[in-house]
């Protein structure tokens, strides 16, 4: 975790100076301790009383103020009509070009041209999903291992600490999902279902300041965003147990969070129950920084290298469909792969909402493999491995793609048929044996 989750980190050293006052013993210090009880007042009025370790209609709140601020408002293009238009024509452009790529059927049933700040709003209730278990975890970590006496001595002030926290988390996600919101070009740029089911979505304003500078006919970008985009949809909406299993790895890994309880007398020092400013300040200490273990290490594992799959049979699919339709393919293709081996602001928002960071050289490699087996086995035999998740290819897998290749060829043994007898056996004596206990009641019954 190289970007520290809710809550943690050192405040702003360029802000640091603002709230604190001159001279604590007189007059001013009195002064702004009463301004900021007041702008907290404001603050509670104004967030509505959402309940939760993230106050989500503040950061709902912000996110959009800040978008409108900055113009990211506009739908793209000429106009509404014209993007919504072109967006449907691309996305219906590629849907026929995929059908080639892939045995898995069309998964959008219907392709919208979004804004930022529409963006915001249909991908809110996921991100809420993504958020709640670190922020759940890192608020009820610190505030369960607390001393005794310093909850004796907080009082009610610890649940206005609670209402604090979640407004501060609020206003973390806010600010990160306007920026966000303001350059990401799809859905699903971040790997993850994060929008409606069934809908793609791209977002023509961003695509508009992705183009520039590419010398590339903005039509062409259009359809191969959109191809990226479907291929996703395909995914998400014929692979029933992915979602879930990525939703649910993230809830996984921010269960496993643990906080140093050693730095929890540093912090009691630190809380004046007479100053409510004083327990902001210290949970932003950096004291309470999360520390990383084994479970998560695991999860965050898996997470990866589902992402890298994800991704990586993205890209493959998509270049085979478009093959030498776009001559700017490649160019796009490899662009997108820096723009996600750089960091970029799918990233680096995700590393700072949910404390993961992704691993770009992954999906490289996951590209590759996709790619030899579909080569060496066939584009059927490659789509079945999604039909279940011990089908998969691991991390190990990853680093040795011929070895995966030689095994899912080896022999004359179908390991999907394999798995689909399996299962029809377990479900053949689970039945027999509903059977055998319905035979013993009905006995029972007549004797």
């Amino acid at each position: 975790m190289s970007n520290p989750p809710f809550g943690f980190g050192p405040p702003d050293p360029d802000k640091r100076g603002e709230n604190e006052p001159s001279d604590p013993g007189g007059a001013e210090a009195f002064n702004q301790l009463g301004q900021m009880l007041s702008q907290l007042g404001q603050m509670l009025s104004q967030a509505g009383s959402s309940a939760g370790p993230v106050n989500y209609d503040l950061a709902k709140q912000i996110a959009l103020q800040n978008l409108s601020e900055t113009g990211d408002t506009k739908i793209g293009f000429a106009s509404s009509g014209d993007a919504n238009t072109a967006v449907r024509d691309a996305a219906h452009l590629a849907e026929l070009w995929l059908d080639a790529a892939t045995i898995l059927p069309a998964g959008a049933t219907s392709t919208v041209a979004w804004s930022a700040r529409t963006w915001v709003e249909k991908t809110l209730p996921t991100w809420q999903r993504l958020c709640d278990p670190v922020a759940r975890q890192v608020s009820g970590a610190w505030m369960q291992a607390l001393p005794e006496e310093a909850k004796q001595a907080a009082g009610p002030l610890l649940s206005m600490m609670g209402q604090m926290g979640g407004m501060a988390f609020g206003s973390q996600l806010g600010n990160a999902l306007a920026q966000l919101a303001s350059e990401v070009l799809t859905s699903t740029e971040v790997g993850l279902p994060l929008g409606p089911a069934s809908t793609s979505a791209l977002l023509p304003a961003n695509i508009e300041k992705f183009a520039e500078g590419l010398e590339l006919p903005s039509s062409e970008i259009l359809v191969f965003l959109a191809a990226r985009e479907a291929a996703h949809q395909r995914l998400f909406s014929h692979v029933p147990w992915l979602r879930q299993r990525l939703l649910a790895t993230v809830e996984e890994f921010a269960h496993g969070i643990t906080v140093d309880t050693s730095a929890l007398e540093q912090l009691a020092g630190r809380i004046d129950p007479a100053n409510p400013a004083s327990f902001e300040e210290a949970m932003s200490s950096g004291l309470l920084e999360p520390q990383t273990t084994p479970e998560q290490k695991s999860a965050l594992n898996r997470l990866e290298t589902l992402l890298a799959l994800v991704e990586g049979w993205v890209d493959v699919v998509v270049a085979d469909a478009i093959g030498d339709r776009l001559p700017g393919a490649d160019a796009l293709r490899e662009t997108l792969r820096r723009r996600r081996a750089t960091g970029g602001p799918a990233e680096q928002t995700f590393a700072t909402l949910v404390g993961l960071e992704l691993r770009p050289r992954r999906m490289r490699a996951a590209s590759a493999l996709w790619k030899l087996v579909g080569d060496q086995h066939g584009v059927e035999q490659r789509d079945r491995l999604w039909s279940h998740p011990d089908l998969m290819p691991t991390a190990a897998d990853l680093d040795e793609p011929l070895d995966f290749a030689e095994r899912l060829g080896s022999g004359d043994v179908d390991p999907i048929a394999e798995l689909e007898r399996t299962e029809q056996g377990k479900a053949a004596q689970d039945k027999s044996e509903q059977d055998r206990q319905g035979g013993k009641e009905d006995t029972g019954d007549q004797g």
